[in-house]
């Protein structure tokens, strides 16, 4: 016999059911205005990618090269390293500031004393509001020779001789761009994750209180499983921006001593596409970063799809 939910999905949507809704969907129609203006009309500008495009030209009569834009920039031993420190800034914006934010929603949850944790959210919450330009100035502060609170406890701690630059070391970059958005993202990121705690019932808490279960043991079994479906939702749409390492503090970081380490995808659009009016270069770049990730979305979303967890479509 089939399962009478099943023959319900079929049906779709009836026009009893957009009645019903008429008025939200009066209110979502200069929503969809605005998206389809600003969001999929520049869309059409794509087509520079395949062209060697002129401003003076425009659109309709600059020559057309074809894929000539994408074998140089793959073929760009440059390119390929901006391709490099994208993905490795990426990865380590995704991994340090979902570990971060899921121990601090955490930690936030297991505070007992109300007006203690409302001033910790709020002061966590305060640096998501700074501008890149704030944040990258107290990142010299905070790293400086001169001064630096960092270079000072690692000298009176004897774990170096001198102060260190850090911000003249390559290898360092990356984790520097890393710990920088952990402290301006962490208490903002963590906001999903402790509405996802809040949902999950205190009888399971009372019930491992009950068996005997510690702190410790009720978030294992409780806490850890019961975000996370929050967490493969937020994985899959984090996975998907993995390409969006950022320009403003890797632009305001940089220097011609790490520059070989610091220059991301949207840096290489700004210094072709614009400084130096190759726009359909620059659009090459933004095309390859786009349809990159929408595959890592569809390819994430999959395996999740696979392993029985939550899913996005």
């Amino acid at each position: 016999m089939g399962n009478p939910f099943d023959a319900e999905k079929k049906q779709g949507i009836s026009l009893k059911q957009i009645k019903n809704q008429k008025v939200l969907i009066l209110l979502s129609i200069p929503f969809i205005i605005y998206v389809i203006i600003f969001c999929y009309v520049p869309l059409g500008g794509w087509i520079m990618a395949f062209q060697n495009f002129k401003p003076k030209l425009g659109l309709l009569h600059s020559q057309f090269v074809g894929l000539d834009k994408f074998k140089f920039l793959f073929s760009n031993d440059q390119f390929l390293k901006v391709i490099r420190n994208t993905l490795a800034m990426g990865v380590i914006n995704l991994v340090l500031g979902t570990v971060t934010a899921i121990l601090f929603a955490i930690l936030l949850s297991e505070f007992r004393f109300n007006k203690g944790k409302k001033l910790v959210q709020t002061i966590s919450y305060l640096p998501h509001f700074l501008s890149w330009v704030i944040v990258t100035g107290i990142v010299f502060d905070v790293l400086s020779t001169e001064n630096g609170i960092v270079n000072e406890i690692l000298v009176n701690l004897h774990i170096i001789d001198k102060p260190f630059n850090f911000l003249a070391d390559p290898k360092w970059f990356w984790w520097i761009v890393g710990f920088a958005n952990v402290w301006k993202e962490t208490g903002w990121n963590s906001i999903i994750y402790l509405a996802a705690i809040t949902s999950i019932s205190p009888d399971l808490y009372e019930a491992a209180s009950i068996d005997g279960a510690g702190r410790l043991a009720k978030i294992w079994h409780i806490t850890l499983p019961g975000i996370k479906p929050t967490f493969f939702i937020l994985l899959i749409m984090n996975i998907g921006n993995v390409l969006n390492a950022g320009f403003e503090v890797q632009y305001l970081l940089g220097n011609g001593l790490v520059q070989s380490v610091s220059q991301t995808i949207d840096i290489y659009v700004l210094k072709y596409g614009i400084s130096q009016a190759d726009y359909s270069l620059g659009t090459a770049a933004g095309i390859f970063k786009s349809v990159v990730s929408l595959i890592l979305i569809v390819i994430a979303n999959q395996l999740a799809k696979k392993m029985g967890e939550e899913h996005l479509f």
